[in-house]
């Protein structure tokens, strides 16, 4: 079975063969192979929605359309589908500039009453919220639904996880939500980060990254439901409700947390007179290298932890209820997927090929989250990718070895796919909105 990263090369030889963009060359290999070539599923993509569907499937939860647990693009539509935010941050401590893109409805937002309680309240599902400051009351609670024999939801720190081998100084600065599974006879903690096979996590590392955030310190998300479909008359409410959501939100004005934030991006791109305008931020070149490689990690969800763009998974979503009563959303779908087309060249275009172990920056981080997708048997692997993508991130931290001009030119390259992108999203929305009559 060829895993994520060798399925990913046969789509970019195809691209070269016929033209096509990646998501259009990456759909027409699926139809030809099957879906045994990505790695014998869909990959889970974004930790809050995966976590979900994980644990909703745990729990016997079906739907009632298809008689399966909910896929993952179907938890992403009825919590609100898709997200657009743009943040750069700067710590003039460390000299450093860090990114953030949002791809999902209430990214900023993401537990109770946030995205995870609209979503669960959609679905007509109660779920005890577990937030405690102490350590040794945290375990308890972990262990205590553990024996119970069910799965639960925990928020960790990335780095102090330990499973995408980053370096000390990235503790506390990002985290998601896992599903942990059990325990192991040692006493160490299976652990689901959407791969194909769990982690084992020891008793100290799992208190450390449960406790390492301050805003979501040893925070559990423990869905209580039965086993058995969901009523259909609240599986068809809770749709309609998240595809009002989504055409809501990504209408508001908000240029951080709405379709703006593309639009206001874009500009950033090219302004030297503004403080946040990249010609500024980056203009001796330090932290470029990383913020142009986030660019790639952070939208392809083939080479990042965080689960992509998510614009193919919510066209799998139109695809999903498009016959089921709802009607017709193949103009809805297809405008997705052109924005996907669009994003995926962005993460094509953010790597420079005239710069000296960029492309390798760009592989590595493809052979990293292949690893990490294989769950305990990659650790060697991850860790190899990890650290030789380190090294070539440190080589590059102070600057980057290409003229002015080209940098310029790169940044304006940059800057007009992402006013494309913020075009193609707006049409999107449109054609969302006209199939659900608004």
């Amino acid at each position: 079975m060829t895993t994520d990263k060798d399925f990913k090369q046969l789509v970019r030889a195809r691209m070269a063969k016929t033209g096509e963009r990646y998501a259009a060359a990456r759909r027409a290999m699926l139809g030809e192979v099957g879906e045994q070539a990505a790695g014998g599923i869909e990959p889970r993509l974004d930790p809050e929605t995966a976590a979900l569907t994980r644990v909703l499937a745990e729990r016997g939860v079906t739907s009632p359309l298809t008689g399966r647990p909910l896929s993952e693009a179907m938890v992403l539509g009825i919590g609100g589908g898709l997200g657009a935010g743009y943040i750069l941050w700067e710590f003039k401590t460390h000299r450093s500039a860090l990114l953030t893109l949002g791809f999902r409805n209430r990214w900023q937002y993401p537990a109770i009453p946030g995205w995870y309680g609209q979503t669960l309240d959609r679905l007509g599902i109660d779920a005890d919220l577990h937030e405690t400051g102490g350590a040794a009351g945290a375990r308890s609670t972990l262990d205590g639904i553990l024996a119970d024999g069910r799965s639960v939801i925990a928020w960790v720190d990335w780095q102090s996880l330990g499973t995408w081998y980053q370096p000390d100084d990235l503790s506390g600065y990002w985290g998601y939500p896992v599903v942990v599974l059990g325990r192991t006879d040692e006493g160490a903690y299976l652990v689901d980060d959407r791969a194909r096979r769990p982690f084992v996590v020891t008793e100290v590392t799992m208190a450390r990254a449960r406790a390492r955030i301050g805003s979501y310190k040893h925070r559990l998300i423990d869905p209580r439901t039965a086993s058995g479909p969901i009523a259909e008359s609240r599986l068809r409410s809770a749709i309609e409700a998240g595809l009002a959501d989504q055409v809501e939100h990504l209408r508001s004005s908000s240029d951080s947390f709405s379709l703006p934030a593309w639009r206001k991006w874009s500009r950033l791109m090219t302004d030297a007179k503004q403080a946040k305008g990249w010609p500024r931020v980056f203009a001796d070149g330090h932290g470029l290298f990383g913020a142009l490689l986030s660019i790639v990690e952070q939208v392809d969800g083939r080479a990042g932890a965080s689960g992509g763009h998510l614009r193919e998974r919510y066209a799998d979503f139109l695809d999903e209820i498009t016959g089921a009563g709802f009607g017709r959303f193949d103009d809805a779908a297809a405008a997705w997927r052109t924005a996907a087309d669009l994003w995926e060249d962005l993460a094509d275009a953010a790597i420079p090929p005239d710069l000296d172990g960029a492309l390798e920056a760009a592989r590595l981080d493809e052979r990293l989250r292949a690893a990490v997708m294989d769950g305990e048997p990659g650790r060697a692997d991850a860790r190899a990718a990890a650290e030789r993508l380190w090294a070539i991130r440190a080589e590059h931290a102070d600057a980057v070895s290409l003229s002015a001009d080209r940098i310029a030119e790169l940044f304006a390259d940059l800057g007009s796919r992402i006013a494309a992108i913020h075009a193609a999203e707006v049409a999107a929305v449109d054609a969302t909105a006209g199939a659900i009559g608004r």
